[in-house]
């Protein structure tokens, strides 16, 4: 008599990490590539995740080469893909990390709406608005990390 047949989720985990230049070009080619690697995982251009991960990158590394700059320091870009379960398909995970600690942005219910006309203060609010968790970490060596989790459904 044959055993019965356990059907497991997938187990995979795929991480992609990568440094870049502290510039506006390391910017633009984080969030491009970052983009270009969640296609072969199975997340495809122009879909709502990836679109909402393009918006949440590219304001994670804008503010990492503007506020969290330090000369000859890059900053880092790490993409993780947990499996999901019958529900969903799992959690996208985008962490940028730079080094510099002391010019922290707000937390989680910490930003505050900018002012009618302000030219800046909005990108925070968006990651806010697009992600399912986030949060800032502090991290060592010194610097800190922005992570954000967007809940991926099939």
């Amino acid at each position: 008599m044959e055993a019965p047949t356990k059907i497991q989720p997938d187990v995979t985990v795929r991480v992609f990490k990568r440094r870049f230049g502290s510039n506006p070009r390391g910017a633009r080619l984080a969030r491009r590539t970052g983009l270009y690697r969640l296609h072969t995982w199975g997340i495809p251009y122009l879909s709502d995740a990836s679109e909402s991960a393009a918006l949440i990158i590219g304001e994670l590394t804008a503010n990492a080469v503007t506020h969290g700059r330090v000369p000859g320091r890059d900053f880092e870009l790490c993409l993780t893909h947990l499996p999901g379960d019958r529900e969903t398909s799992g959690v996208l995970r985008i962490e940028v990390s730079d080094t510099r600690g002391e010019c922290r942005p707000p937390g989680p219910g910490e930003i505050a709406v900018p002012a009618d006309g302000d030219d800046s203060g909005r990108g925070m609010l968006i990651v806010d608005a697009l992600a399912d968790r986030w949060a800032v970490i502090d991290r060592d060596p010194p610097g800190k990390t922005v992570r954000a989790e967007l809940d991926l459904l099939y």
